[in-house]
């Protein structure tokens, strides 16, 4: 369970696992005792090694019963500066209200006042340069180096290379990332199927938790045999250091200053600055560098240390609000949605972030916060709310727009029950087509005002047709007239659909441990421009020797001190 109604509203707690979640788990099982709530059935856990999926359901029914009564006596504010102060893993399910009042958006001065809209989202990204100087330019030559900034220590070892004709868009690009997760490996993604090297710097004692979240009983692999860790890293290469040692710190300052033309990082706000390697202390050695980093709420503001997942995201960012249905609690996407939104976002920075030093010569660092990118999404609900004061409502598949508009059951396909089609008629000439197909040719609903009022009775008149028909009847027959119509495919279905096949959407692979696998193109294609992967998701310092000796020319010697003392894992 995820949704929990308060006295006001709703929060989104996780009851989830992991090493990450920890922390919150103890931290509510205080929370409720000290409330006066049975609080046994959560003490009764040992948090560390606590899985939900393999609970029992008794279980957790119990302590259901526990945290829904202790989050019942508080409003969703009260929650979440509680949250806010103890950083409990903990977030309202806001609406346009609590959007609109946001403290942490109001501080990094996310929205603008456009006309009569007097609160309008106004960029997803903060932009900056070491000198606080990031304007519009023309293009012009590099600037000569400032001379009151220290001299690199180290010089590149080779030119920049060029792109070849018919290479990736992004081929010669040279990436270093660091973080963990889904959000910012997908982000780098979009660089490596186009061409670049993007380098993951990774530790074999705090691994990236997708790794983590793979062990157990059914992984012969260990923290090699994370699928998800593999499908968001594919080809991309991967270093092995313990950035709490000085040497390893070094090591990532040479390979800056010497080989990256850009580093991208997801980690929580503090972490890059206690490593020594936040932007203002790399940027002294690299005036020219391109930076992104991209967490939760971005790098300033009164709430950017609260911590979180997508999960947390969905909820501040109006995601859980919107999605399920009228007559029931929020639902909430089921894939933590700004963990898949915000790397789209973070991708389209980082690009023009480089576009910006071509055109200029000139470095840049870009702040990303994934909730922001959430709210800027949802622009058009903040602005209806302000414009009309309705906060909208959860409506299933419906949509206000059209008439039919969902998803309806089709007959089974061989053994294969629990088949459906996605329809929608968008205008009063796809009724008229439609409803006559249907047998149902009334002109009193020649209007969507009238077809939304017998919206109930036009969907059964839909679903009695659709069930009487496969999938692939369905949309042929409504494709045939130029009405919205497509199957709700499954993972077996995509697989063996023929237009996926057709844009060779699956690239075969070979990992080292895991063996043959496919991994996925990118929805777009570019002309005249080569896209695809040539390895999978790196193994952990897999990439060690091209690293340290190709890349940084270290004597095998020295290469070893590193080892043993820990720098390099």
């Amino acid at each position: 369970r995820e949704i929990w109604p308060t006295q006001d509203g709703f929060v989104s707690f996780g009851l989830r696992g992991g090493k990450a979640r920890v922390p919150s788990l103890e931290l509510i099982t205080r929370l409720v005792a000290a409330a006066g709530i049975d609080a046994s059935p959560l003490e009764a856990q040992d948090w560390s090694t606590w899985n939900p999926n393999t609970a029992d359901a008794a279980v957790l029914r119990a302590i259901e019963v526990s945290l829904a009564e202790y989050f019942a006596l508080h409003t969703m504010q009260e929650l979440y500066d509680v949250a806010c102060e103890t950083n409990l893993m903990l977030a309202p399910a806001n609406s346009p209200r609590e959007i609109l009042a946001s403290k942490q958006l109001a501080a990094r001065g996310f929205f603008a006042e456009v006309g009569a809209i007097k609160q309008l989202p106004a960029s997803f990204v903060q932009v900056r340069a070491l000198d606080d100087d990031v304007t519009r330019v023309a293009p012009r030559a590099p600037a000569p180096a400032d001379p009151t900034l220290a001299p690199p220590r180290w010089q590149p070892r080779r030119p920049r290379p060029t792109t070849p004709p018919g290479a990736g868009a992004w081929s010669g690009l040279r990436i270093l990332e660091f973080g963990s997760g889904a959000a910012g490996p997908i982000a780098t993604r979009y660089f490596v199927e186009h061409g670049a090297t993007v380098l993951r710097v990774e530790s074999r004692s705090r691994p990236d938790f997708l790794r983590v979240y793979a062990l157990g009983p059914d992984n012969p692999h260990g923290l090699e045999g994370a699928p998800m860790y593999d499908a968001l890293n594919v080809g991309k290469r991967n270093v092995t250091l313990n950035l709490k040692h000085p040497d390893a710190v070094e090591l990532v300052r040479r390979l800056v200053v010497e080989w990256a033309d850009a580093v991208a990082e997801n980690f929580a706000p503090r972490a890059m600055k206690s490593f020594g390697l936040d932007y203002d202390a790399l940027a002294a050695h690299k005036p020219d560098l391109v930076m992104v980093s991209a967490c939760l709420n971005g790098q300033t503001g009164p709430h950017k240390d609260y911590p979180g997942f997508g999960g947390q995201g969905a909820a501040l960012s109006g995601f859980n609000w919107l999605t399920g249905w009228p007559d029931r609690a929020p639902l909430g996407p089921h894939g933590t949605i700004t963990d898949s939104l915000a790397p789209r976002f973070v991708a389209t920075a980082l690009a023009a972030g480089l576009e910006y030093r071509r055109r200029t010569g000139r470095g840049v660092y870009l702040d990303v916060a994934q909730v922001e990118t959430g709210v800027f999404a949802l622009a058009p609900w903040l602005v209806a709310y302000q414009q009309t004061g309705a906060v909208g409502t959860r409506d299933g598949n419906r949509s206000s727009r059209a008439v039919p508009h969902g998803a309806f059951p089709c007959a089974s396909e061989g053994d294969l029950d629990d088949r459906w089609v996605a329809v929608a008629a968008w205008d009063d000439a796809d009724w008229d087509r439609l409803g006559a197909l249907i047998g149902m040719d009334d002109p009193t609903l020649g209007t969507l005002a009238a077809r939304a009022a017998r919206v109930d009775e036009i969907e059964a008149a839909v679903r009695a047709w659709t069930e009487r028909h496969t999938r692939a009847e369905v949309c042929e027959l409504l494709q045939a007239r130029h009405i919205e119509a497509v199957p709700v495919e499954d993972f077996g279905d995509v697989h063996d659909d023929p237009q996926v096949e057709a844009r060779e959407h699956f690239v075969p692979l070979i990992h080292p441990v895991m063996g043959p696998g496919l991994y996925e193109h990118n929805g777009f294609r570019l002309s005249d421009a080569a896209a695809g992967y040539d390895r999978a998701g790196p193994t952990l310092g897999q990439d060690n020797d091209w690293v340290l000796v190709e890349l940084l020319g270290l004597s095998p010697g020295e290469r070893q001190r590193l080892v043993d003392e820990g720098a390099v894992e």
